[in-house]
């Protein structure tokens, strides 16, 4: 069973709206085991609409419109599938009567212009809208289905889970096609997307030879990391879990330490979980980040189990005054090593993340934008790692985040006591 997804409205195209929708149906297709390859946005015009039904029809047995069932002239959707079904619209009076009484159930007129909602091509089925006022269709055409929702997400969402979900599972379940489908991400930083390729290349290789139920895409994520998503498709829920554990098992053996999560599993999650797993407490001091860490640290919901606080410390003289860092240049391995065990010391905590650098777009104390250097203080010893970053000032400060907190992963997860992902 596959199923195609066509978004109308010149919106869209525009891009004056962002389709949403088109993903939503992506992903609650997959998870109902249904194939969808396609996806296309059409804008407001009769047969351009009639032209992406028809490629659509010709390649899946289904296909779901969403939009272009309002009152208005620029709503065709209905007459576009009228003519791809060969046949007429036709005005349903239970229908039109239905749709006045929901506006009088809130208290409104319905105006003329709204019985158009209850114009219907002949031979399709009406879905009930409980939502909005724009009831859906399920239009059959030959032996495939059009179903039509409308483009407003809440309502589209209620009627595609209410009725068309069902439905497609019903027809596939009848074709003896019954499947699930299951998405993995495993979440990797410290690697290019091209070399991420390229390290994982013999094992698309491997999947393409063996016709594997097994899919790997990759997808560079900015400050989320480069994932790798792994999609399987077997009979039951137990057999696409037993695919996807091997292959992530595969995937890990090829990147090793660079894998950090899996799914929802962020860098500031691991950590934190890291720290909890050593009983470990975390201070932050934090200079051209101005905050970024702990913003995403705190985002976490328990962190306060483990996260002290953090220093932003900007100025030269807070660095000094606050941290202890000596006299002296303030983008250094001296500072950044002062200022790691500063926070550790005044914010009481077991573990100090220091960060301290030149953002750019100028250099500082002859230091070269994208210069950072990363403090951590832990075990009564301090490390200090200098890195040069690409990218403008607001591309550096978000990967020395990251990249400072990747650290700490690292190093806790090399520390005795930390099994487990």
């Amino acid at each position: 069973m596959r199923c195609e997804v066509v978004a109308v409205g010149t919106e869209l195209l525009l891009g004056h709206v962002v389709d949403t929708n088109s993903a939503w149906l992506g992903e609650r297709l997959a998870e109902a085991g249904i194939d969808c390859h396609f996806q296309t946005r059409v804008g407001d015009n009769g047969q351009r609409i009639v032209a992406a039904l028809g490629a659509a029809l010709a390649r899946s047995e289904a296909v779901i419109v969403c939009g272009g069932l309002g009152p208005t002239p620029d709503d065709i959707t209905r007459e576009a599938i009228a003519e791809v079904m060969g046949g007429a619209l036709e005005r349903r009076q239970p229908l039109v009567d239905a749709i006045r009484a929901l506006f009088e159930a809130r208290g409104r007129t319905m105006s003329a212009s709204n019985e158009r909602q209850a114009d219907v091509p002949r031979g399709a089925e009406v879905i009930p809208q409980t939502v909005g006022t724009a009831p859906g269709l399920v239009c059959p055409v030959g032996e495939r289905v059009v179903y039509a929702v409308p483009g407003v997400p809440a309502e589209m969402k209620e009627m595609v889970e209410r009725a068309v979900i069902p439905d497609l599972r019903a027809r596939a379940a009848a074709a003896g096609e019954t499947a699930v489908i299951v998405s993995r991400t495993v979440r990797a930083w410290g690697i290019t997307e091209s070399l991420l390729a390229e390290t994982l290349a013999p094992r698309l290789e491997a999947l393409d030879a063996q016709d594997s139920p097994v899919t790997m895409a990759f997808l560079a994520s900015g400050m989320a990391g480069i994932e790798v998503r792994l999609t399987a498709k077997a009979k039951s829920e137990g057999a696409v879990r037993s695919l996807l554990d091997a292959e992530e098992s595969e995937v890990r053996a090829s990147m090793g330490s660079l894998v950090f999560g899996v799914d929802d599993q962020t860098m500031e999650v691991v950590v934190g979980t890291l720290l909890v797993r050593h009983g470990l407490s975390l201070g932050l001091a934090e200079s051209l980040t101005g905050g970024l860490v702990a913003s995403r640290l705190v985002s976490v919901p328990g962190a306060s189990a483990w996260f002290r606080g953090s220093v932003v410390a900007y100025d030269s003289r807070v660095k000094r005054h606050v941290l202890g860092v000596p006299d002296g240049p303030v983008v250094s391995e001296s500072a950044a090593r002062a200022m790691a065990e500063g926070a550790a010391r005044v914010l009481g905590a077991d573990v100090g993340l220091a960060l301290t650098g030149v953002a750019g777009p100028d250099p500082q104390e002859g230091v070269a934008p994208g210069t950072v250097l990363v403090g951590l203080t832990v075990d009564a010893s301090t490390e200090v790692t200098r890195v040069q970053l690409p990218g403008d000032r607001e591309l550096v400060r978000q990967h020395a985040a990251m990249g400072a907190l990747d650290l700490l992963r690292r190093h806790l997860s090399e520390r005795p006591g930390a099994s487990g992902r």
